[in-house]
């Protein structure tokens, strides 16, 4: 009994000093699943035009889906009611208005009861200049939850990815990229790749292809759909004679981002499979390979007909952002902008 006792205190001390090593002493996991957001609001407010300018932000539609999908699941809850239970949700925005503040301001958290978790503060000095602000910063207050989802996906694909993708990419493009294991049946072409889960119901894809850049005219919106569309053609053939993917040009957006501190283009749209009922979103990155002078285009496409597809087209976006081109660093986390981060006493804040 005696050496058991012993054991077991050995064990504990072992496990002690491992939590403390990753920070993770006495902190949960978080609750809640992905896009689902806790607004911390006394109930007057909420139902007030201040709540209301807030509800409506996360409500907007996430774009290049085929139907209306609100970017967050939303709950609310009074600041009495914010427990134990409550502080460990993945997404949680506090609403704090107080006569005191000289003007509005986000600020932000990590970690601060659960893991992983990000707490945004709106501050403001009252209801009204709350609303006017949460509403003039809409798309940064969406952008900054919906990146902290994706840098969460992101870490699991760092954990566990498909290794046949990441060497197929790697012997074709010289690039590395984290996807899904489920995405287990590929074709292989001249300068394309394709994987996919190959499932009858939400069926998730990945496309890589890459062509000479020439100039910037090459990030037009035009020449993107030119050129998809060639590529797909050539690639992704139907079932019968005739049949191939095309783009839906009535709905594809395009606009400039980031991509570890390089352009990008991204592209948002619909696809469809000619001849055939197929078709659904897609989501793609054009980047400059500089050191073999070609674009490398990476986009994600999912078929997952009567099913919401919100959850599945930004986890397989993630993907996207895990291209490494030859010669970058293997970093590839989205930083989070528009708000300050600042520690958050967990005193005070009960």
């Amino acid at each position: 009994m005696k050496r058991i006792i012993q054991y077991l205190s050995l064990v504990l001390v072992v496990l002690t000093f491992a939590s403390c090593k990753n920070g993770t002493l006495f902190t949960p996991v978080s609750s809640g699943r992905p896009y689902e957001m806790l607004v911390v609001v006394d109930k007057d407010t909420w139902e007030r035009p201040a709540g209301r300018a807030l509800y409506n932000v996360l409500d907007t539609d996430v774009p290049g889906l085929p139907q209306s999908e609100r970017s967050f699941r939303i709950s609310y809850t009074d600041p009495s009611e914010f427990d134990r239970v409550l502080r460990i949700f993945r997404n949680i925005i506090l609403v704090d208005i107080k006569d005191t503040y000289t003007q509005p301001k986000l600020k932000y958290s990590r970690d601060v009861y659960a893991q992983p978790q990000m707490i945004m503060r709106i501050q403001a000095p009252n209801e009204a200049e709350f609303e006017e602000f949460v509403t003039k910063n809409k798309q940064t207050i969406i952008d900054f939850f919906v990146k902290s989802e994706i840098n969460r996906q992101i870490n699991a694909l760092r954990d566990k990815h498909s290794d046949m993708v990441e060497r197929k990419v790697d012997s074709i493009f010289g690039s590395k990229l984290w996807v899904p294991t489920e995405l287990a049946s590929y074709k292989v072409g001249k300068d394309f790749f394709w994987a996919s889960t190959n499932a009858a119901t939400s069926d998730m894809n990945i496309v890589v292809y890459s062509y000479p850049y020439t100039d910037k005219n090459t990030f037009t919106r035009e020449y993107f759909i030119h050129k998809r569309d060639s590529v797909m053609k050539k690639n992704l053939p139907g079932a019968r004679e005739g049949m191939y993917m095309m783009t839906d040009t009535m709905y594809v957006e395009t606009k400039d981002i980031a991509v570890r501190n390089q352009y990008a283009q991204e592209a948002r749209g619909l696809w469809a499979m000619k001849g055939d009922m197929m078709g659904g979103p897609f989501v793609s990155h054009s980047r400059v390979d500089q050191e073999n002078g070609r674009v490398i285009v990476v986009e994600a496409f999912i078929f997952s007909p009567d099913k919401l597809k919100r959850n599945l087209m930004r986890m397989m976006e993630a993907s996207l952002y895990t291209l490494q081109l030859p010669e970058e660093a293997k970093e590839v986390e989205i930083p989070v902008e528009g708000a300050e981060e600042t520690q958050m006493n967990k005193e005070t804040d009960k």
